[in-house]
């Protein structure tokens, strides 16, 4: 086998004796269950590793990731991870994270075809579409990059908000925010968006379901 897989059961190994020797009952509490207050949805991008970033032990983040840290409604695996971590697990915060220099967000920026991951894109186009005047008004390619992720982060915790598995939990009398993060990654350094959600009464009317209908 390649070196470099090897090398994964080596890290592997240290990473074991590490945490032993710092918690030798760490691997038995962790196999007793799991209850994390926070639901990451995050981008794919390998430089993004949510427990890393956010200096926390495995247990404390339940994870869903994938290209532009998307939040369609359409997507049954992420609808399902959300289901599960507010209506099981019951989280009490659920993270939009994106990053700058995010490789979907830039390339939804062109009109270059790049294959099956299009019609991904295209929900990210959307963004762009909603924000046009604010973009297209920015002159610097960089800052008007940075400035989309941000912007799809927003759009992602208002996505987020107009489930019926969020709404649901609100209605319910439950405790859940949802939040908007950009990771730097030239810096390390997480950028709070400021656009916590905490209820329907802070959503446009038209996506707030009544409250005898929500399932």
């Amino acid at each position: 086998m390649p070196k470099s897989y090897q090398n994964l059961f080596e890290g592997n190994r240290n990473w074991v004796n590490a945490k032993l020797e710092s918690d030798p009952a760490f691997f038995e509490n962790l196999s007793k269950g799991q209850k994390p207050p926070f639901l990451w949805i995050g981008c794919s991008d390998s430089r993004v590793p949510a427990n890393e970033i956010t200096n926390t032990d495995p247990g404390e983040i339940f994870v869903h990731r994938n290209i532009a840290n998307m939040v369609v409604h359409t997507d049954m695996s992420m609808l399902s991870v959300l289901d599960y971590s507010v209506n099981v697990l019951e989280v009490r915060h659920v993270i939009v994270c994106g990053h700058y220099g995010c490789g979907g967000v830039i390339a939804a920026m062109g009109n270059k075809s790049v294959g099956i991951i299009d019609n991904w894109l295209r929900h990210i186009k959307d963004v762009y579409r909603f924000h046009r005047d604010e973009l297209d008004a920015i002159n610097d390619d960089k800052a008007r990059a940075d400035r989309f992720v941000e912007l799809n982060v927003i759009e992602q915790v208002y996505d987020l908000c107009k489930t019926s598995i969020v709404q649901n939990a609100w209605a319910n009398g439950r405790f859940l925010q949802v939040h908007g993060l950009v990771y730097d990654v030239a810096n390390g350094i997480l950028k709070d968006l400021h656009v916590t959600v905490s209820g329907d009464s802070e959503m446009e009317k038209i996506y707030v379901f009544d409250k005898g209908i929500v399932k």
